[in-house]
């Protein structure tokens, strides 16, 4: 059984590292992922996240698809309530024509980070998602309605459309109205606990085919940790057990140590939020994965996995991308 596998990367920062020496991971993690056969490399939108050094995934998507040579590269994604629609279509057919045929738009509707920063962003209004959505494929085509107030807009660079568009779904609410649009869709199974088959169906079967998109297309985000011994893969994972009980409680810092994660004082709370992100998570041995996610594509019928990998280690991270592939990829 063959899997299309891709790579979903937020340029993670371990305790005694720099956002910089991330971002430089993040490029040696994409030409990686370009020689081993990944179909993707997507990049995610967050602010204000001292663990996270992609608050700017645009910039990212440039210099990643400019030192790579055939991967896809993308945003997973922007989240459009934090921009004009008008920028977004600028930057995207700017990177379109930069890489013709390699740039993907993944588009969310969450902020991506906390209230405060949210609003310093621009002012988050979940329901202007849909207008936001037609408005930048109405400006990106030039066929807005002559009484729309951005009619005469003009998306510069011309002579190029939008890339292939995705809309981001952890519950199931954008899973329609991506079906409607006719783009594709991703669901975030990495963090939500909500299972993706209902999901899924809503956006099938209520998919129209478009020009980039004849055919619905799934795309299932998980969350994978693979070492050479499941010993390893679970020491390794112990940073990512900590991360989520410090996200709960609100305590923003980089992605601890392995040895940090040993030797906190977890309370029976911490323990349950830990078996619950530890249920949305693969860890293990590059075998045992594979039957995993074998066994999980052929449940959701998804089209492609996207892989995230969050640990502390780097080095730790591209092995895992590393075996992962010689697993997966034929």
């Amino acid at each position: 059984m063959s899997i299309r596998v891709s790579v979903l990367d937020v340029a993670p920062v371990g305790s005694g590292s720099t956002a910089s020496e991330a971002l430089k991971y993040t490029l040696e993690l994409a030409q990686l992922a370009d020689k081993l056969g990944y179909v993707r490399f997507w990049l995610a939108e967050h602010h204000g996240m001292p663990s996270i050094a992609s608050s700017a995934p645009e910039v990212l998507i440039a210099h990643v698809a400019a030192h790579t040579e055939r991967l896809r590269v993308g945003a997973g994604g922007i989240m459009l309530p934090n921009h004009a629609p008008l920028r977004v279509a600028e930057v995207f057919h700017t990177l379109e024509a930069l890489h013709p045929g390699r740039i993907d738009l993944g588009i969310g509707r969450a902020p991506g980070t906390d209230p405060i920063t949210s609003s310093a962003l621009r002012p988050f209004d979940a329901n202007m998602f849909p207008s936001q959505m037609l408005e930048l494929f109405g400006l990106s085509r030039g066929d807005l309605p002559a009484d729309h107030p951005f009619h005469k807009a003009r998306v510069m660079p011309d002579g190029v459309q939008l890339p292939p568009v995705w809309l981001l779904g952890s519950s199931g609410a954008s899973a329609q109205f991506a079906g409607r649009l006719g783009v594709g869709y991703s669901f975030a199974s990495h963090f939500s606990p909500a299972p993706p088959e209902p999901a899924l169906a809503a956006y099938r079967e209520s998919f129209r085919p478009s020009e980039q998109f004849p055919e619905p297309h799934v795309i299932l985000a998980v969350s994978v940790i693979c070492a050479e011994t499941d010993e390893r893969a679970e020491y390794l994972s112990k940073s990512q057990d900590l991360m989520w009980v410090q996200l709960q409680r609100g305590e923003l810092g980089r992605i601890p140590t392995p040895e940090e994660a040993l030797a906190y004082p977890y309370t029976a709370v911490d323990r349950s939020v830990i078996d619950g992100y530890r249920r949305l998570t693969y860890v293990g041995t590059p075998q045992r994965i594979r039957e995993r996610l074998r066994d999980l594509v052929r449940e959701t019928q998804a089209d492609e996995i996207m892989v995230s990998t969050v640990v502390h280690d780097p080095e730790a991270r591209l092995r895992s991308y590393e075996l992962l592939a010689q697993a997966l990829i034929d």
